[in-house]
């Protein structure tokens, strides 16, 4: 549908009855609200990769992706920088390929470290507002430091459209509720 330029409406489960929030390709209307949504799943564990100047590495991303390829494995998401790639992974898919995985990405890029973390949770915060609102991180973030909630890993989109935060599986409803009580509950 979204391929198409069709609309989708996204209803609150909570109360359907609402107009809810369409989603569509472009508009010209200034957003009423910084955020649209809060989303996010649990399940995940994190591969970090290490290695000095790999950003001058030609092919290194795709190296390593490849490993999760031939592992049948998909990846959630991809944070990035100078000499550090972390791979987010549903931790069910990876327990079994583990081993092969870390040898593959041995063999495949001759990284300085490789480390995993397990039991991580994603949360995205949504919303074409973002883009014009300045502050909108710090809300998220001091929300996120208030309620005593650990980020593991932070990505802007390009687009300034989202935010993802990474936190630990058992933080990730006090996450959830801590974003949006700093921009739903609160009137600020």
């Amino acid at each position: 549908m979204r391929k198409e330029g069709i609309p989708i409406n996204i209803r609150n489960t909570n109360r359907p009855e609402d107009k809810g929030t369409l989603i569509v390709e472009s508009t010209c209307r200034k957003p009423r609200h910084t955020i649209t949504g809060i989303a996010g799943k649990k399940g995940f564990c994190s591969i970090n990769i290490e290695k000095a100047m790999m950003n001058a590495e030609v092919g290194f991303g795709r190296k390593v992706l490849s490993v999760f390829e031939q592992n049948g494995i998909s990846f959630e998401h991809m944070p990035s920088g100078i000499d550090t790639m972390t791979v987010y992974v549903h931790q069910s898919e990876f327990e079994d390929h583990e081993q092969s995985v870390i040898a593959g990405i041995h063999r495949a890029v001759e990284p300085d470290t490789v480390e995993l973390e397990s039991d991580l949770a994603l949360v995205a915060v949504v919303g074409r507002g973002m883009r014009s609102n300045r502050g909108t991180a710090g809300r998220i973030f001091s929300a996120l430091a208030h309620a005593r909630v650990n980020i593991k890993m932070i990505d802007q989109g390009s687009s300034e459209w989202n935010i993802i935060v990474g936190v630990k599986n058992d933080d990730f409803e006090t996450a959830i509720k801590a974003i949006y009580d700093i921009f739903v509950t609160v009137d600020l």
